[in-house]
């Protein structure tokens, strides 16, 4: 009988502002992917490949994925939580969770869906006795992404930033020692790759503690990086589940006269009749007037706004560029920026 797997920690606590203004009512990882939202697809994927424990940080509206979350019971995975009153990045969370966590532990990233075979990473971290081994695939954009410099040993030699040297593509799914993170102060913000995991680099060799190793697979990787790699990645998951589009979010009215192509649509929207929307997000609570016609948007309601008095015909009162009906509509990625 195979050893049982070791906990995971979902790194969920992270501002998400290239994926604003999505952003700006839930948390990355609580953005609902082909109706569930994306931190149950990962708690689900982890219970299928035999984890039982999961660790969440939580900073940024953590209400949003509680409120979906719960103890796990959805999934089927006991799910505690660590909270960070200040947000401390990919190396500083993992060293906060460590109470939680046991001597080894996988970290999976809240922003994308990858299927690693976690018996497999987990074996090969286990043969190599490295410190961390770091889940990678071939690179499908080295222009937009960095990447993992392997050896051909399997050994890290170090990480190339976007557009730099022929590397390997991270999915955002490893296996890690609990020391590996202990020597950092806790409670300070402090991040992997260009902290920590270079100065494993740099420790002494061999097969001993400060190894990084990589793990080479074929694992499928969707990230939802952007409002457009979200929507692509929606649109890719409703297809593989046989939904053909993504359906609407719970509570909400689609008229039948609407049209809606590639698009996604939140909790309790209403889109009037009439209304073509091409290549759009519509969040909740969102109410697009008749005859509402959008191509390549993001549609939020604004805090205040009637529910769906403000654009529709014959309404008198003056409405500010980019706003429709209770919304306030912007392109799609108008708002990718840096940072978690």
């Amino acid at each position: 009988m195979p050893a049982p797997m070791p906990p995971a920690l979902v790194l969920t606590a992270g501002r998400g502002r290239r994926l604003a203004p999505l952003t700006d009512i839930r948390a990355k990882p609580a953005v609902p992917v082909a109706g569930r939202p994306l931190v149950l697809r990962i708690l689900d994927w982890l219970a299928g490949q035999g984890v039982e424990e999961a660790v969440l940080n939580l900073h940024h509206r953590p209400d949003t994925i509680t409120r979906s979350v719960g103890y796990g019971a959805a999934a089927g995975v006991r799910v505690r939580y660590s909270w960070e009153p200040v947000l401390l990045g990919s190396a500083g969370g993992p060293r906060q969770a460590l109470p939680f966590l046991g001597p080894r532990f996988f970290v999976v990233n809240g922003d994308t869906l990858a299927d690693v075979d976690l018996r497999a990473l987990l074996d090969d971290h286990s043969r190599t006795r490295a410190a961390v081994t770091l889940g990678v695939t071939a690179h499908p954009d080295p222009a937009r992404y960095g990447g993992v410099l392997v050896a051909a040993d399997g050994r890290v030699r170090g990480f190339a930033a976007a557009g730099g040297a022929a590397a390997a593509h991270f999915v955002g799914v490893q296996v890690a020692e609990a020391s590996a993170f202990a020597d950092l102060p806790a409670g300070q913000p402090a991040a992997t790759v260009g902290g920590l995991y270079d100065r494993l680099l740099r420790s002494p060799g061999g097969n001993g503690p400060g190894v990084i190793r990589a793990h080479a697979g074929s694992a499928r990787f969707l990230d939802v990086g952007t409002p457009s790699d979200y929507l692509a990645a929606c649109i890719a998951v409703a297809e593989e589940e046989g939904q053909g589009a993504p359906a609407p979010g719970a509570g909400s009215e689609v008229h039948p006269t609407a049209v809606l192509t590639r698009t996604v649509v939140w909790n309790r929207a209403v889109i009037g009749p009439r209304c073509r929307l091409e290549d759009c997000i519509v969040t909740d609570d969102v109410h697009l007037p008749a005859g509402t016609e959008l191509r390549g948007a993001v549609c939020v309601a604004r805090a205040g706004a009637p529910g769906s008095g403000d654009g529709r015909p014959g309404s008198r009162r003056p409405l500010p560029a980019g706003v429709v009906g209770n919304a306030r509509v912007s392109p799609l990625d108008a708002g990718t920026g840096a940072g978690p």
